[in-house]
């Protein structure tokens, strides 16, 4: 049997390599939103750093981040089409499925314009999805999930690119793994200990199979 029966996946930055042009998005929202604009090496400075840390460099308020969110779901659907999937992940998802793991897709992007980033095939292979997540707000989706798909929190694993997937997953009760070809640094997600750190699409393929490449 795989190690675990059900893989919750964020989606920016993990699935799909999308972290770059919603980077951008944030930097030119700052005059609509009225935050900092920030320079290209800020915003690549700032990857080293937590999402508090991220607001209180942007200077961004806590009552700001649903029209922020509302706004950037938006950018992603606008821009789907300009969004492809990290090289290998349609391979991992499908031997993920043959495999018997469940799948799911927990992220703060919306899930129309998920679906049309991984296209009809891949929407399928998704069991479940709990989109427009909060940024704070993953906790509460990761245990609902796991709740619908009736399995035990030992026997689930959420996988993201930032510090909040981690400690998400963490608070839900689930097993964590970080991705380092997302948005924060490798050096912050290990700050984070999560359960595992995968630096290929295809590590992420054999921890969750059980079957080594």
């Amino acid at each position: 049997m795989p190690p675990y029966a059900l893989a919750i996946f964020d989606f920016d930055g993990t699935l799909a390599d999308s972290w770059r042009l919603m980077g951008q998005a944030i930097v030119e929202a700052a005059d609509r939103f009225g935050y900092r604009r920030l320079s290209p090496d800020e915003v690549q400075h700032l990857r080293g750093q937590d999402n508090r840390a991220v607001m209180q460099a942007l200077g961004v308020k806590l009552w700001q981040l649903p029209g922020i969110a509302v706004h950037m779901r938006q950018v992603a659907l606008d821009k789907a089409d300009h969004i492809a999937l990290f090289p290998g992940v349609h391979e991992m998802l499908v031997a993920l499925a043959r495999a018997g793991v469940r799948i799911a897709v927990v992220s703060s992007n919306g899930e129309e314009a998920i679906r049309r980033v991984l296209g009809g095939e891949l929407s399928r292979v998704v069991h479940d999805y709990d989109c427009g997540a909060a940024i704070f707000g993953k906790a509460a989706k990761f245990r609902r999930v796991v709740r619908r798909a009736d399995v035990a929190p030992a026997e689930a694993i959420a996988i993201g690119d930032e510090a909040r997937d981690i400690d998400a997953a963490t608070a839900a009760g689930v097993a964590s793994g970080a991705v380092t070809w997302g948005y924060a640094t490798p050096g912050l997600l290990e700050s984070r200990a999560p359960t595992h750190i995968f630096r290929s699409i295809d590590e992420v393929t054999s921890a969750l199979t059980g079957v080594q490449g």
